[in-house]
């Protein structure tokens, strides 16, 4: 098991180095006009050469990254082009608002997928068809027309909670609680109906393996053999499934961040790429591989100590 996570957080290593070179390599390489962009039309030629000077523009690509990559060892990833601020403050400051957004909405995504997947695995019947159809709806419903829903009847009509903006959970855990409810049902209501369709199919695979008929002969009880015996057959599928919902949603979160005013890595990211702020998104884009790369870890690790036989392959 060490030397499976020793090769993993190696390739992990690997694959940041070679994303961040990539992305590097794209947005550096296009800056011609950024001093221009920064200054405006209206500036001289000097003043643009002095920019591009000020900035390290006017050096080789290989020498700039090789800089960005020496500082970014050391936790330091340069400053904004825009606000002149450090961006791993910035960072800092906007990470916690997206996690919050997106753990949270994970949890609720897995409790509810479990709950219905499995419900719809065991009952079948109208229970399934309900819950099928419920999943194509969900399928079928974009996330940010869903937040506008949100917004104008529980926001604006029922004004029982907050239609914009974020607390901080060490300002207040009620109001934090209140700032995430709509944020987190737009973005939970579509992971959940694929979600759940993979529980459900999962559950369904492990149901019909002989290991199950075998224990409903010995007289095990259904509810033994669904939660100490299938389940934990079908954990890994489900537990995939997460991980790809998890990085879905940091991509997703942008969108809902814009919605509800909230100031996190989404909002922050559409301004940057507006701006043209590429050391700002060179961050933003370094920080995210890294919790793709931890989360996917993470789940390898579960997968293993809850499936023997994921762990022994």
């Amino acid at each position: 098991m060490l030397r499976y996570l020793s090769r993993r957080i190696a390739s992990g290593v690997f694959l940041l180095f070679a994303i961040s070179l990539l992305t590097f390599a794209l947005m550096f390489g296009s800056t011609d006009n950024v001093a221009r962009n920064l200054l405006g039309e209206s500036a001289t030629a000097e003043q643009v050469a002095a920019l591009n000077s000020e900035l390290g523009l006017d050096r080789p690509l290989s020498t700039q990254y090789l800089d960005w990559l020496r500082n970014a060892v050391r936790g330091d990833l340069g400053k904004s082009w825009t606000s002149n601020s450090r961006v791993s403050e910035e960072l800092q400051r906007r990470m916690p608002v997206t996690l919050s957004i997106v753990f949270v909405t994970v949890t609720v995504m897995a409790l509810l997928s479990a709950v219905l997947g499995i419900t719809a695995a065991v009952r079948g019947g109208w229970a399934d068809r309900l819950i099928q159809v419920g999943s194509v709806v969900g399928f079928a419903m974009p996330n940010f027309w869903l937040a506008l829903i949100l917004v104008i009847f529980f926001a604006i009509n029922l004004r029982w909670l907050p239609a914009t903006g974020y607390v901080s959970f060490s300002s207040s855990p009620a109001s934090w609680a209140a700032s995430l409810v709509l944020p987190v049902a737009a973005l939970a209501f579509s992971g959940i109906a694929s979600s759940s369709q993979q529980v459900r199919g999962a559950v369904i695979d492990a149901l019909r393996q002989d290991y199950v008929r075998t224990l409903r002969a010995r007289g095990v009880s259904s509810g033994s053999i669904l939660f100490r015996h299938a389940l934990r057959n079908a954990m890994p599928a489900a537990l995939t499934v997460l991980s790809v919902q998890f990085i879905a949603l940091l991509g997703g979160a942008a969108i809902i961040e814009r919605v509800f005013a909230i100031p996190g890595l989404g909002s922050l990211t559409v301004a940057s790429a507006l701006a043209g702020d590429v050391p700002v998104l060179m961050g933003i884009v370094v920080n995210l591989i890294v919790m793709v790369i931890i989360v996917n870890i993470l789940i390898d690790v579960i997968n293993a100590w809850v499936n023997p036989k994921v762990r022994m392959s």
